[in-house]
């Protein structure tokens, strides 16, 4: 499998082995409370621009019930008790075309599509790579059937980057500088993909693979970087960039060669559930549009990662 066809991210960038949020498993949620606007919990706002978009189910609850790994600044991160960064706040502008609340709850990165099938969430926003392997519920690592596959809808672009100590003490500067090294990332992300694609190269050119430490979480990979104990954290790129600059006031992390594999960010939707796709496609373009879509990624100095349009599985 290519580094190209595993692309979480961009930054949490976060591409998970199919299998692993594919098959059955025990789903890890927790609510965080409101992260939008009120608009849900007693039927959807009818006066909001899209709301008859919606499915006659989500209009009478007034809720999108969400998968998030809120670990992952500045994507989505907890603040004071609630979901807050570029999702929620996304989340919260497409509340307001629908009329709906959009409730995050926190689980484990690598089951968020278990609980979408079994419908435990209703969507998935995450910093969840678009591919064609989570598209079509394939094993990226055993490339077999593994489950039904999600649809999904495009709305950033990101690319995996290179995470390393402030002064890039070992001298990293593309993957074939961690050859013989300890790299430490969040496990079931794209960048564990691209990690384990990189290690197979390393062999085949007669190198030493590196030794990859994979944590539930990308805070725990940044500790293992910030230790020493590892060399580099591969992170989508608007997270390795916001880590350089608040950890330690910047002193301890910097973010060091290219964008690696940029790929579409895409929210994750049930393929029964068309109706909520296509209203969110729609909530999508609308933001943009209005120009909402441009404030947020301003506000969150993710400008690049931009799109002009909401594809339905855009990614490859």
């Amino acid at each position: 499998m290519t580094a190209s066809s595993t692309r979480r991210t961009t930054a949490r960038s976060r591409i998970a082995a199919a299998g692993a949020i594919a098959v059955a498993g025990t789903l890890l949620l927790t609510g965080c409370g409101d992260q939008t606007d009120k608009a849900g919990g007693s039927g959807s706002s009818t006066d909001a621009p899209l709301a008859a978009k919606l499915p006659a189910d989500i209009k009478k609850s007034g809720v999108i019930k969400v998968g998030s790994d809120i670990a992952y600044p500045p994507v989505e991160y907890m603040e004071g008790g609630k979901a807050v960064g570029i999702d929620p706040d996304i989340a919260a502008a497409l509340g307001k075309q629908l009329g709906v609340e959009f409730q995050f709850q926190n689980g484990k990165f690598d089951q968020l599509i278990v609980g979408l099938q079994s419908g435990r969430s209703q969507a998935i926003m995450s910093a969840m790579n678009d591919t064609k392997d989570r598209q079509n519920g394939i094993d990226s690592d055993t490339g077999k059937k593994a489950g039904t596959g999600v649809d999904f809808v495009d709305y950033f672009t990101a690319g995996t980057s290179i995470l390393v100590q402030k002064g890039n003490p070992k001298g990293i500067k593309t993957l074939d500088d961690l050859c013989g090294k300890v790299v430490a990332l969040q496990r079931g992300t794209t960048s564990e993909g691209i990690a384990k694609a990189q290690n197979a190269k390393c062999k085949k050119d007669g190198k030493k693979p590196f030794t990859l430490q994979t944590f539930d979480t990308d805070p725990e990979a940044l500790l293992r970087l910030k230790q020493g104990a590892s060399v580099a954290d591969l992170n989508d790129f608007p997270v390795a960039a916001y880590n350089a600059k608040t950890s330690g006031s910047g002193k301890d992390f910097e973010v060091v060669g290219d964008q690696i594999e940029a790929g579409p960010y895409g929210i994750a939707v049930s393929k029964k559930n068309t109706q909520l796709r296509d209203a969110i496609q729609a909530a999508v373009n609308a933001i943009i549009k209005n120009g909402d879509y441009a404030k947020i990624l301003e506000k969150w100095n993710v400008k690049q990662g931009a799109v002009t349009e909401a594809k339905i599985n855009g990614g490859s």
